[in-house]
């Protein structure tokens, strides 16, 4: 594939993202994508199969790089603690770059086909990691003892969120925001 073809590719994806998390998966149209990129319906095909397809690009992309950060941050030597503050930067990271993709992640992932019992499989492989993660922290006394389970349901249900969150800060520092948000998702915010 040549790149110039490559690169009208991504624009179709990007393009898409948008309007998937304007208006959902389900009401977008190839009209519509085509219409808001300029060119012919006919024309898509040539760079894409299907609006299927554009969906299982975006999610399972971003699916394998969390789980690609996920398994880099469990191999590391770092304290539990600091694994969980990595996980906070992964998220950071990964939805300052890619809120669209993200709301995409979220909001539409059931509409997968062929590819949805893969990002089940990377998603559950994911949180099960997560939670073996504050398991240790727990054993060890660098978490208090809670509830695993609530602790990476109220982290993740934050992380999950930021999509909708990070477009609204302009002057965005992704470093500043994972430092703010690990101290009070994992520190807390008692006094």
């Amino acid at each position: 594939m040549n790149p110039k073809s490559e690169t009208r590719k991504e624009e179709i994806i990007s393009t898409a993202a948008k309007l998937f998390k304007e208006k959902g998966y389900s009401a977008v149209t190839m009209r519509d994508l085509a219409s808001a990129m300029g060119i012919k319906a006919a024309s898509l095909y040539n760079h894409i199969s299907s609006k299927q397809d554009i969906l299982k690009k975006i999610i399972i992309s971003i699916a394998e790089e969390f789980t690609a950060g996920m398994n880099s941050i469990i191999e590391s030597d770092s304290s539990n603690i600091e694994k969980l503050k990595q996980i906070v930067s992964l998220h950071v990271d990964i939805t300052a770059n890619n809120t669209n993709g993200m709301a995409s992640l979220n909001n539409d992932w059931m509409h997968l086909e062929e590819q949805l019992d893969y990002y089940l499989q990377l998603r559950n492989e994911y949180e099960a990691n997560f939670l073996r993660l504050i398991q240790k922290g727990i054993s060890t006394s660098e978490i208090k003892d809670n509830s695993p389970e609530i602790i990476m349901f109220s982290m993740l249900t934050t992380l999950r969120s930021l999509y909708l969150w990070i477009p609204k800060k302009e002057d965005l520092d992704a470093k500043d925001l994972s430092q703010s948000l690990s101290v009070v998702l994992i520190e807390g915010i008692n006094k």
